[in-house]
């Protein structure tokens, strides 16, 4: 896997493949690269790029204080350099959106189009109190198998979903070791979390205004506990021309390769071609 250097040194793992339209895929919060890995066979008319963000997946681990948005969009920008790339459509899922987000309001220039999977400028308490009970620490199952047969009870919202699937999860997400499973991000990733969480309420609106005029989409699972009906329909109101997509039987996040998440997403790259 390819590596390149961040401004500060940090060494950060990408994935560049494809020829046609930059498209940087970023990942949720805990998450790495393999976030995309059901979307990817169905866009091989585009270059599609993706990253580990710091401290996640086979990126260095720089510490807590480095875990934040601003500085994974700075390494976002970083890698577009390193690839010789002015300007990329960004998909963002719920971190990797407010990313996007932000890299549409500080570096516009370098920003095609945005799409947002289940993400917006209103984040709900209460999803964010569920992220809060999990994030940097290791599951209590002992083995891939066992969580992925209690994925289904552990993620509610989600419906129809193989259980081939969520093996695929757990191995994206974690390794098993005779310890038990570890998950495959840094720990102190909880610190930062929490620092974000217990700070003072942003408001993202201005934000999201920042993407007047570019390309937009926005995927929302429809049982999710993040990103409510009534924000998205917010979203919407302020940009009419949003391209939008409800995917049933999903929560916080989708998967990106349900038909409704396919078309959403197809119908935006059409718009920057």
């Amino acid at each position: 896997m390819p590596h390149f250097t961040a401004t500060d040194g940090a060494r950060l793992a990408y994935d560049d493949r494809g020829h046609g339209l930059p498209v940087l895929c970023l990942a949720g919060l805990t998450r790495s690269m393999s976030d995309f890995d059901y979307l990817a066979p169905y866009l091989s008319d585009i270059r599609l790029i993706r990253m580990d963000y710091r401290g996640r997946g086979a990126s260095d681990w720089t510490g807590a204080d480095t875990y934040t948005v601003a500085q994974e969009g700075k390494d976002a920008l970083a890698l577009l350099d390193h690839l010789g790339i002015d300007k990329a459509a960004i998909l963002g899922t719920s971190r990797g959106g407010l990313i996007g987000m932000v890299l549409a309001a500080t570096a516009r220039n370098r920003v095609a189009g945005l799409c947002l999977n289940d993400v917006g400028p209103v984040l709900e308490r209460r999803g964010l109190e569920r992220i809060f009970d999990y994030v940097g620490r290791n599951p209590t199952s002992s083995s891939l198998s066992e969580l992925a047969r209690r994925l289904p009870d552990l993620m509610p919202g989600f419906a129809n979903v193989p259980e081939s699937r969520w093996l695929e999860e757990v191995r994206h997400h974690y390794t098993e070791t005779p310890e038990g499973l570890r998950i495959t991000y840094d720990p102190a990733l909880r610190t930062a979390f929490l620092a974000a969480f217990d700070g003072p309420e942003v408001d993202l609106w201005p934000l999201f205004d920042a993407a007047q005029g570019l390309p937009l989409a926005l995927i929302r699972g429809t049982n999710s506990d993040l990103l409510s009906r009534d924000a998205a329909d917010a979203m919407r109101q302020r940009r009419p021309d949003m391209i939008f997509a409800e995917i049933p039987d999903r929560a916080h996040i989708p998967f990106l390769d349900e038909p409704e998440s396919l078309a959403a997403i197809r119908a935006w790259l059409a718009l920057m071609r």
